[in-house]
């Protein structure tokens, strides 16, 4: 059998979690040595209780670590892990499901962003290798391609650590450790709802079965899970009443005292809706329809938030809502295979693997296809146009074209849907063999991942076949309803179809109502929009871990070595549909994009235990790490970590790192094609907005912007935006110091805190469409030519085309002190029944600021105490068990956010009230019961008090789902 002392298997537990030190104590101890063992045994029980009574890998480590246990996992009544680890104090959720809803191409995808630096600078491993990418945009994994009842914890280091794991460990570590080795049988059955009536479920089953081998050898488990989270629009949700900011008419200017704007519920548009509006922009009467094409006055605002969009009293169907078509949560069903296996080809050897297939499918709603006053209906020739309305229409003046505003969901929604299978294959053999009378420990694996996404956009207009559609016109001799197209005496001389598509097919459309059309008028105008991704790691590599023990001893010990080489490959494909990428459609035509990068690293660690068991140095050691990578995309680049660990007596311990730590380009930033999009721009000429920046009033003259102009932007613009070849690898600076407390005197009780601060330089950013806008008016001695050039405005001065990319040109820094008390006690030393656990955890930042251009410090954005980027973050946990019970409950405190730039020169309370989302402290209960030796049953209640946000935001970090249920039994047979 492959023979490994107790030592030694603790030691490789801890090579998983990046515990470079503990590979110095390797021992393989023999069978026959009955004393070497029983040393082995106690030096374990050294390293395990060093500071402390209580076994936890993340107190004997210098960098701060926060372990999530298993049963820590099950009570947050989700499939799935993102989310789950969003509710870390450390871990902020914008790349989350919920965080992801508005995005198709991460549609279903649930990535951790640790310390609020980027998902793509937060490295997932599992079991402490990596995992191929969810995304065809980001290196980030999708954790909710990883099922929550595998998961034996979680580790989450901060810091960077591409010393030791590579790139994009910029922030830190989350490592993933699965089961293994399992024998049996288990069913898990788990199912969530909600109890304020807004359709929110979740059912998770899963079947787990292992069996192991009569001499030991070998060993192989089987998994399968199927899971799926039901689909919630945000009109469900308890909280939503379409929020939004009207101009305060008591407001006399700006710094008066006085609220500039309100928030207020039913803010909405009456230019456009589902069934169409005439004149949307004044200049005649403005008239919108009923269902069945009746005419009908639109209603009016009672407040103004901008041009295109105001309050009303209630919320009328004729008015348009932008959460009529937001999801609060996709549709996703999820089905997952996996097995593991092991087998002990000698005592010195061990063959090992894991194979993982995953097929998730998400679908979710977007608005649908429109058109804003860019569409004109001819009122004298309309062959839909009620007679009555044509009438009133010439009477006012208007007897040729007039502009029109419709959302075509009678087309059908512009759903979503992404069918992403993931298959993954990890492999190795890993031992230790003998030199002399040294052992090295050795790992030598492969890895291959690859996923496959096929994303459908439904429903999406074919602009130029919908204007040949519109002109609509009748036929003298049918009397029926034509196209223009179809009809040469209607046509008039110089005439050309404006149709691109299929024009000789042209069907006549009726917009005025809902479902009015044809089914072949639908057919003619709109299509689906398909690509596909295609995603591909591989790698390899090998390590080696031994020590000095034979050769030499420092005053502390013997000192530990670990090396290794790693080769790995990233590569993308993205293809679209024909009918795309000729831009037929409402985007922008969207290019086939490839791309990919190797990388050679090597890596040195070494432990140098300095002093032990001396007075003032129970403990003193040193850890170093350095990683060379040559990427074939961005060159070299280097990184380095050193680590201290100083227990002066035996109950304290202090402990730090200092280090370099890299990120290379992703493929998406390095080698995607112009592609188009959609952006939210608030236009800084808007006369809301010309006084934020003191050069903006005379550079927005200057480019043409009259005076007082009122800008469309609620409304989404078309961005481009593209890969950046010659960019090169960020880099950051880490530091943490803390102190580790286990008193003696207080039995199970550790208490740790430690300090961090990590700063980012020549960060990649894509700069957005807002800066771009903002950048190209706000420069001092006249508009900046570079942005403005980047930016094109429609014949109403209205943005309509922002062109970004990707540069090496941001700095982004965080600091903050992060905590945890842990402590266990048993109540009979009370004369009480039971045992209590403790576990208080927190996160408080002192800095999180952004310059998105390094070279200009001046102009810092300050996230912290934003919503989304709270300054205190708690988290408590308090079990009581008893015999065959544990109760649990659970807290979770969110400090008071801003919905405000709290930037300095940013904005002040005073832009809008209410200003802030108050302090959000939500409370679980849970109760777990081992019913037999053979079943376990959980009844959670989660949010019990039904605390949730104001519906005026919808940050993906608060609890917006509100009090729910979850109920679970797992049978296991063992």
């Amino acid at each position: 059998m492959f023979k490994h002392s107790y030592l030694t298997r603790s030691i490789k537990r801890a090579t998983l979690l990046g515990l470079a030190g503990s590979l110095s104590l390797a021992v393989h101890a023999q069978d026959n040595n009955a004393g070497t063992d029983a040393q082995a045994e106690e030096t374990v029980e050294k390293i395990q209780v060093t500071g402390s009574r209580i076994a936890r890998p993340e107190l004997s480590t210098p960098a701060p670590t926060i372990t999530v246990s298993a049963e820590e996992i099950a009570r947050f009544g989700t499939p799935d892990l993102g989310s789950i680890l969003a509710e870390l104090p450390a871990i902020a959720a914008g790349s989350t499901l919920v965080g992801n809803n508005n995005s198709n191409a991460n549609a279903g995808i649930s990535s951790p962003d640790l310390r609020s630096l980027g998902e793509k600078r937060t490295l997932v491993l599992v079991n402490g290798k990596r995992h191929v990418a969810g995304s065809p945009f980001s290196n980030a994994v999708d954790t909710g391609s990883i099922p929550a009842a595998l998961i034996e914890r979680i580790e989450v280091i901060t810091g960077g650590a591409s010393a030791i794991y590579g790139s994009d460990a910029v922030s830190g570590v989350i490592n993933v450790i699965l089961r293994d080795d399992f024998e049996g049988l288990e069913f898990n059955a788990d199912m969530t709802t909600d109890l304020e009536d807004i359709g929110y479920n979740t059912n998770v089953y899963s079947f787990l079965v292992g069996a192991t081998t009569e001499d030991g050898r070998g060993n192989v488990t089987f998994f399968a899970e199927t899971n799926h989270i039901d689909e919630v629009m945000k009109p469900e949700m308890q909280q939503f009443q379409n929020w939004g900011t009207i101009e305060n008419p008591e407001d006399g200017g700006e710094d008066d005292g006085i609220v500039d704007r309100l928030r207020v519920p039913n803010v909405g548009s009456e230019m456009i809706n589902r069934f169409g509006v005439l004149n949307p922009f004044g200049s005649g009467s403005r008239i919108t329809f009923n269902a069945d094409g009746s005419p009908r006055d639109q209603v009016s605002r009672i407040g103004d938030n901008s041009f295109a969009f105001g309050s009303f009293d209630q919320a009328y169907d004729s008015v348009f809502f932008t959460e009529d078509y937001e999801n609060y949560i996709p549709d996703q069903e999820t089905l997952t295979l996996a097995s593991t296996f092991r087998w002990d080809l000698n005592d010195n050897a061990r063959f090992y693997g894991d194979v993982k297939y995953v097929d998730k499918y998400i679908e979710q709603q977007f608005q649908p296809s429109f058109r804003f006053g860019n569409v004109t209906i001819n009122v004298s020739e309309n062959a839909f146009l009620d007679e009555s309305t044509r009438a009133r229409l010439i009477s006012e003046g208007q007897s040729g074209n007039i502009r029109m505003a419709r959302f075509f969901d009678d087309i059908g929604n512009r759903s979503a849907s992404n069918d992403r299978k993931l298959w993954r294959v990890m492999t190795g053999v890993k031992g230790f063999f003998t030199l002399g009378d040294t052992d090295f420990d050795y790992d030598v694996y492969y890895s291959r991942g690859e996923v496959s996404n096929e994303r459908r956009t439904l429903n999406d207009l074919i602009p130029d076949n919908l204007v040949a559609a519109l002109d609509a016109v009748v036929d003298p001799e049918t009397g029926e309803a034509v196209c223009r197209s179809q009809l040469p005496s209607a046509q008039g001389e110089g005439y050309e179809d404006p149709a691109s598509v299929n024009g000789d097919q042209c069907v006549a459309f009726n917009p005025f109502g809902f479902g009015q059309a044809s089914a072949e008028a639908y057919d003619f105008v709109s299509g689906d929009v398909t690509r596909t991704d295609e995603i591909e790691q591989q790698y390899y590599g090998a390590t080696l871990a031994f020590d000095s023990a034979n050769w030499f001893n420092l005053p502390g010990g013997a000192m530990g070595f670990a090396m290794g080489y790693e080769h790995r490959t990233e590569e993308v494909t993205t293809t679209t549909d024909e009918f795309t990428k000729a831009g037929f459609f409402t985007n922008a035509a969207t290019p086939d994009s490839f791309g990919g990068y190797d990388v050679d690293e090597y890596f040195l660690e070494v432990r140098l235990p300095l002093l032990s068991d001396m007075t003032f140095a129970h403990e003193f050691s040193i850890d170093g790490a350095f990683r060379g990578a040559d990427y074939s995309h961005a060159g070299n680049a280097d990184a380095w970590q050193v680590g201290f660990m100083w227990a002066p007596v035996e109950d304290v311990r202090l402990r730090g790192t200092t280090g370099e730590a890299v990120r290379a380009p992703n493929v998406d930033e390095a080698f995607s094609p112009q592609s188009p999009g959609f952006a939210r721009v608030s236009d800084p000429c808007d006369a809301d907005n010309i006084d934020n920046d003191p050069d903006r009033r005379a550079n927005c003259a200057a480019i043409g912007i009259p005076e007082g102009f009122e800008a469309n932007d609620n409304v989404s613009v078309n961005i481009l935006s593209g890969g950046n070849p010659d960019l090169f690898s960020e880099t950051s600076e880490s530091t943490t110091v803390g102190i580790v407390w286990t008193p003696a005197f207080i039995e199970n009780l550790s208490v740790t805190l430690d300090w961090y601060d990590i700063e980012i330089s020549d960060a990649i950013i894509e700069v957005s469409a807002q800066d771009i806008v903002n950048n190209c008016v706000d420069a001092t001695g006249g508009p900046d030519t570079v942005f403005c050039a980047q930016v094109d405005r429609n014949e109403l001065n209205d943005v309509d085309l922002v062109r970004t990319g990707f540069v090496n040109a941001a700095r982004i820094e965080t600091s903050g002190i992060e905590f945890q008390v842990r402590y266990v006690t048993d109540l009979t030393d009370f004369d009480l029944p039971g045992e209590v656990r403790l576990n208080f955890q927190g996160n408080i930042v002192d800095e999180l600021n952004e310059f998105e251009f390094q070279t200009r410090p001046d102009e810092i954005d300050v996230e912290v105490g934003e919503v989304g980027d709270p300054e205190y973050q708690f988290r408590t946990i308090v079990d009581y068990r008893i015999d065959d019970w544990n109760f649990n409950y659970t807290s979770r405190f969110i400090d008071r956010s801003a919905l405000f730039d709290v930037s300095p020169g940013g904005d002040t309370p005073e832009d809008a009230s209410p200003a802030f989302v108050g302090t959000m402290w939500t409370h679980d209960f849970s109760v777990e019961h081992i019913y037999n030796e053979h079943v376990e049953l959980s009844l959670i209640l989660r949010n019990a008090f039904n605390k949730v946000p104001p519906g005026y935001t919808d940050n993906a970090l608060y609890d917006l789902v509100g009090r729910r249920i979850s109920a679970g039994i797992t049978v296991r047979f063992e």
